[in-house]
């Protein structure tokens, strides 16, 4: 890959929002005789990167898939692990987290969680939500198609109860029951690990995202990879539906 510095993307367009597909730890682990779970514990440290470079940026938020709706299908031993592996981060990153000014908040339906890392989501979003600085959001317990769902249930409520009608709803309506609804528009997704799809991830917010892929695995993600998705993000003609206007939007 070529080397691509902070220096050289700083008088661009930023994207405001990055989504993240952390995908190929267990790919990564595997290939090197290890564990699948010590590909998400170093996942984890790659993450804190990420995030920590994207600050730097002036990004304003990172989706980060987590744990999707899906994985409780995978080993238990492994979801165990994972859901543990959450509740540590947060644990020990919340100093860090602080002293960076980035602001924890969660997709997803955490009420599936385990009760101890349940609560530990809910105080990490206390702790830092008076913080200034990039939003960490976590898609956790998340699936694009269940976050629609959720929506639609919540507007037909509303409905219900006259709180709304039928010709208010519209797309800002509809985003406003969506987890993100107080996130900047996806800008930009970036897909590690090979994969080129978007696996039940922000469908609806999708829908004019700019996507990169590379067939690193998560856990070899590095800042220039970080610098080569905005690279590239910022030399793409964003239309929106319309003609060319030879200008980045």
């Amino acid at each position: 890959m070529v080397e691509i510095t902070k220096e050289s993307i700083l008088s661009g367009v930023m994207p405001k929002h990055i989504a993240i597909i952390m995908d190929g730890n267990g790919r990564w682990a595997k290939e090197r005789g290890m564990a699948r779970t010590m590909g998400h514990k170093r996942g984890a440290e790659t993450l804190r990167e990420i995030v920590k470079s994207a600050g730097e940026l002036g990004v304003k938020a990172i989706t980060a898939y987590a744990f999707s709706t899906e994985n409780w299908k995978r080993p238990e031993y492994e979801v165990n692990f994972l859901m543990n592996l959450l509740d540590i981060y947060l644990t020990s990153e919340l100093d860090k987290l602080n002293k960076h000014q980035v602001k924890i908040m969660f997709s997803g339906d955490l009420a599936k969680l385990p009760e101890a890392v349940r609560l530990r989501a809910e105080r990490t979003v206390g702790a830092t939500a008076q913080n200034t600085g990039l939003v960490l959001n976590l898609a956790v317990n998340y699936g694009g198609q269940a976050e629609i769902l959720r929506a639609v249930q919540n507007i037909t409520f509303a409905a219900m109860e006259n709180k709304i009608t039928p010709q208010q709803i519209d797309e800002a309506l509809f985003e406003q029951y969506l987890y993100t609804k107080n996130l900047p528009a996806l800008d930009l997704l970036i897909r590690p690990g090979g994969d080129m799809r978007i696996s039940n991830f922000l469908l609806w917010q999708m829908a004019y995202a700019e996507i990169w892929f590379t067939g690193d695995y998560w856990p070899d993600v590095t800042p220039n990879h970080l610098y080569r998705a905005i690279y590239d993000f910022q030399r793409r003609d964003r239309r929106f539906g319309a003609l060319n206007t030879g200008k980045q939007v």
